[in-house]
C-alpha cells in the first residue's frame, strides 16, 4: 500500500518517498489578500488542508506552510480606491481568510510567512543571484536572466523557441521595463519604487519584490533548500513555478522540491469564473445563503484534486444530500450508543485498525484518491443508518452492538481524515427541552391513559412530544421512541 504521487514535474506516478523518513515538508502558495476568498480558493484550501491531514494519518510528521502575498499591484490598486494603505488592505482580508477558512473547517497552517516579513531572506536571494550570473540590476530593478538556467522550462515543459515565436507580436517595445531588459523572457526579482507606493531600501535603491521571488524565499527561509511537497493550482505551473525553480534552484544546485502537485480549476455551470461574466462566487457569500460547509468539502473531494471541478446548484444539492447521508452515520453513536450499552468518551481518539481502514487507506494511497476513499464511507454510513431504523423500528440491531461500535468509531476516524465533522452539539440542543428520563415518564402517562381509555389525553401526550421532535412507535413488544 505504497503511498504514489502524480508528480507535474515528471509527469508520471512516482511512489513517495521524503527527504527524511517519515518527515513531510510542505508548502502551499497561498492566496494574494487583496479580496475575499473566492470558490477556487475553497477547492484548493480544501485539498491540500485534506492532503496534510491523510499524510498524518498515515503516520507522517508534517510541517505545514502557507503563505500570503501582501504586495502586489490588485492589493496597492485597492488601497488606492479605497484611499488606504496596503497594509491595512492585506490585514482585512487576512482576518476575512481565516473566518472564511474556519467555516470550511480548514486546520490553520504551521505557519503563514508574508513577503512583507521576508524582505531580509529576499534580498538576500536576489543578491546570491546576481553574484552568480543569473540576475542584473537595470535602472533601479533587478532582472532573472532566464536563459543562463539552461533547466528553464522542465516543470510546464514549454520551451523558450517555441514561446518566442508567438511572442513577439505581442512584445511592446516601448513598454520602459522591457526596455531594460536583456532578454524579453527575463523577470523582475525587484521592482524600483514608483512615486507613492510602499517601498523598502535595498542594496539597488528603494522599491519591492517581484512575486515569483517572495515564494522561493519563504520556502527557504521556513522549510530550507529541498522540501518534499509543492503545492498550488494549476495555474501557477507557468510561470510562478516554473520561476520558483529557476531561481531557488540556481542558487543552491538542489531540487526545489521533490513533489509538484497541482488542483485542477473550478468553473462555474461550465465557464471559468470571472467578475466579468457575473459568476464570480465568493465563499462567504455561498455559505450565507445556506450551504453547509460540509456539503462544500464533499463536494470539493469527490473530484479527483487534479480535475477541472464545475460549481452547479445541482452538483452542490447532490453534495447536499451525500453530506445528509454521512452525518446520520456520524451521529449514530450519539443517538443510539445508549441504548445498545455502548461506553462513548468525548475526544477519543484511538487508532482504529480494521478492514475499511485498509481498504481506504489502499484506495487513497494511489495518488490521493478521495472520492474513492469516500465510498468506503458512503457504504458505513449507509449501514449505520440501516441499522438505526431497525432499531427504531423493532427495538434491536441486526448487527451486535460491539461490531455496530466499531463500524461507527472506523466511520467517525475516517471522516475525520477528509474533515468531515457533525456538529454533535447544534443536533442535540435542538431537543434539550426533554431528557431521555422526561420521555420515558411522558409516555409511561400516556400509557396510563390508554389503560383508563382516556384516549384524549394520549392523544394531547403524543403531540406534545411530537412537538418537541419526539416520534412514538406503538407495537405488540410496548412504545418505542426517536428524536426526529
Amino acid at each position: 500500500m505504497t503511498l504514489t504521487l502524480y508528480n507535474t514535474l515528471s509527469r508520471r506516478q512516482e511512489p513517495f518517498e521524503t527527504v527524511e523518513p517519515g518527515k513531510v515538508k510542505m508548502y502551499y502558495c497561498g492566496v494574494t489578500v487583496y479580496d475575499y476568498c473566492h470558490l477556487g480558493h475553497a477547492r484548493a484550501c480544501i485539498v491540500w488542508d485534506v492532503v496534510r491531514r491523510y499524510l498524518q494519518f498515515i503516520g507522517y510528521e508534517v510541517r505545514y506552510i502557507q503563505n500570503f502575498t501582501d504586495i502586489d499591484d490588485k492589493i496597492l490598486n485597492r488601497a488606492c480606491v479605497e484611499h488606504s494603505s496596503m497594509e491595512a488592505v492585506a490585514d482585512r482580508f487576512i482576518k476575512a481568510y481565516f473566518e472564511d477558512m474556519a467555516r470550511l473547517g480548514i486546520k490553520e497552517a504551521d505557519e503563514y510567512p508574508r513577503a512583507t516579513h521576508t524582505m531580509n531572506g529576499i534580498q538576500r536571494l536576489i543578491h546570491e543571484l546576481e553574484n552568480k550570473g543569473f540576475a542584473y540590476p537595470s535602472d533601479g530593478d533587478v532582472y532573472y536572466a532566464v536563459r543562463q538556467f539552461a533547466e528553464y522550462g522542465k516543470l510546464s515543459g514549454r520551451k523558450l523557441e517555441d514561446m518566442q515565436a508567438g511572442k513577439s507580436d505581442r512584445v511592446n517595445v516601448e513598454d520602459p521595463e522591457y526596455q531594460k531588459k536583456k532578454d524579453p523572457f527575463d523577470f523582475a526579482l525587484w521592482k524600483a519604487a514608483k512615486p507613492g507606493e510602499p517601498a523598502w531600501e535595498s542594496p539597488w535603491g528603494a522599491g519591492r519584490p517581484g512575486w515569483h521571488i517572495e515564494c522561493s524565499a519563504m520556502v527557504r527561509d521556513r522549510l530550507g533548500d529541498t522540501i518534499d511537497i509543492h503545492a498550488g493550482g494549476a495555474d501557477l505551473i507557468f510561470p510562478h513555478h516554473e520561476n520558483e525553480i529557476a531561481q531557488s534552484e540556481a542558487v543552491t544546485g538542489k531540487p526545489l522540491a521533490r513533489y509538484w502537485l497541482h488542483n485542477g480549476m473550478v468553473k462555474v455551470d461550465g465557464e471559468k469564473m470571472s467578475k466579468s461574466l457575473g459568476n464570480f462566487t465568493t465563499i462567504r457569500d455561498l455559505l450565507d445563503r445556506g450551504v453547509d460547509p460540509m456539503a462544500v468539502r464533499l463536494f470539493v473531494l469527490t473530484a479527483q484534486y487534479r480535475t477541472p471541478i464545475d460549481f452547479t446548484d445541482e452538483a452542490i444539492a447532490a453534495a447536499t444530500n451525500g453530506w445528509h447521508t454521512i452525518k446520520e452515520g456520524l451521529l449514530f453513536g450519539y443517538q443510539y450508543g445508549k441504548k445498545l450499552g455502548w461506553e462513548i468518551e468525548e475526544g477519543e481518539n484511538s487508532p482504529i485498525e480494521n478492514s475499511d481502514v485498509e481498504r481506504f487507506q489502499e484506495i487513497v494511497n494511489n495518488d490521493f484518491n478521495f472520492p474513492g476513499g469516500l465510498t468506503v464511507l458512503f457504504e458505513l454510513a449507509k449501514e449505520l443508518r440501516r441499522e438505526g431504523h431497525i432499531l427504531v423500528h423493532e427495538g434491536k440491531t441486526e448487527t451486535s452492538p460491539d461490531k455496530l461500535k466499531h463500524q461507527w468509531q472506523t466511520l467517525v476516524t475516517l471522516a475525520g481524515v477528509l474533515g468531515l465533522e457533525a456538529e454533535i452539539e447544534a443536533e442535540t440542543d435542538k431537543n434539550d427541552g426533554l431528557s431521555d428520563a422526561e420521555i420515558e415518564a411522558k409516555i409511561q402517562q400516556r400509557q396510563e391513559a390508554r389503560q383508563t381509555k382516556n384516549f384524549a389525553e394520549s392523544d394531547r401526550i403524543r403531540d406534545e412530544l411530537q412537538a418537541e421532535g419526539i416520534t412514538l412507535i406503538d407495537s405488540r413488544d410496548g412504545t418505542r421512541w426517536h428524536r426526529n
